[in-house]
């Protein structure tokens, strides 16, 4: 049995990811049960989560799932019907389907500086990058520090960080990076003529490298950019 708190908390939750995807900030949920800290709600948390009311989403800064409510919460009226219908005719509602929670952050691997220039080694690190969860769509990520300043045309700078969907695939005219003979790696253009592989850069003052197919392996597509102004 659920105290009246975890009663409120648990229903605060749920409207707030019915009503925008977001769960509520612990700021937010202190305001809104009128609380005196927030360490008031990190117990309510963790004794709804321990009940396995609620669950934390890993990697993410701050996401709560409803996982169940209790009986009393939430509860609507059944459908009235007739007394001579059949009850195999009945028709049932689905449930309707909660907007998974699209919030904040996701850490994701941080492997190394990428070249936007010549190509440089790719380096793989424990490092890992906080990422706002709306720039990233389906499928696995990574980040990559660009170096050099032969993507600039593109408004890809020195120092930006390039997330990158991990994809072994791309069409012509998409960013990519391409492992070049099994050492360097680099973010170009990617492009297929005449049976060869063309990297273009973004940059007037660089030439595009010409490559055989065996020598270049695609390891992702770019789905995104972050920078740091200091």
């Amino acid at each position: 049995m659920l105290t009246r708190k975890q009663h409120e908390l648990i229903r605060f939750i749920q409207a707030r990811l019915e009503e925008t995807g977001v769960s509520p900030s612990f700021e937010e949920m202190k305001e809104a049960l009128d609380l005196k800290s927030k360490s008031g709600v990190h117990r309510l948390i963790s004794a709804l989560e321990e009940r396995g009311f609620i669950r934390r989403l890993p990697n993410r800064a701050r996401a709560l799932e409803v996982l169940r409510q209790p009986d009393d919460v939430g509860a609507k009226p059944a459908v009235p019907r007739a007394a001579n219908a059949n009850p195999a005719a009945v028709a049932v509602r689905p449930p309707e389907a909660r907007p998974a929670p699209a919030n904040d952050v996701i850490e994701i691997p941080l492997h190394g500086r990428i070249a936007a220039g010549v190509p440089i080694e790719a380096l793989e690190t424990a490092a890992t990058l906080p990422v706002p969860a709306a720039l990233l769509g389906a499928g696995e990520h990574y980040a990559l520090e660009v170096s050099g300043d032969s993507m600039i045309e593109a408004g890809i700078l020195d120092g930006d960080f390039a997330l990158i969907r991990r994809t072994d695939t791309a069409r012509d005219g998409e960013i990519v990076v391409a492992l070049v003979r099994g050492e360097e790696a680099t973010l170009k253009y990617l492009r297929r003529e005449a049976g060869r592989v063309r990297l273009d850069p973004a940059n007037a003052a660089y030439e595009p490298q010409i490559y055989d197919p065996r020598e270049v392996v695609v390891q992702g597509k770019l789905a995104g950019l972050l920078r740091r102004y200091h």
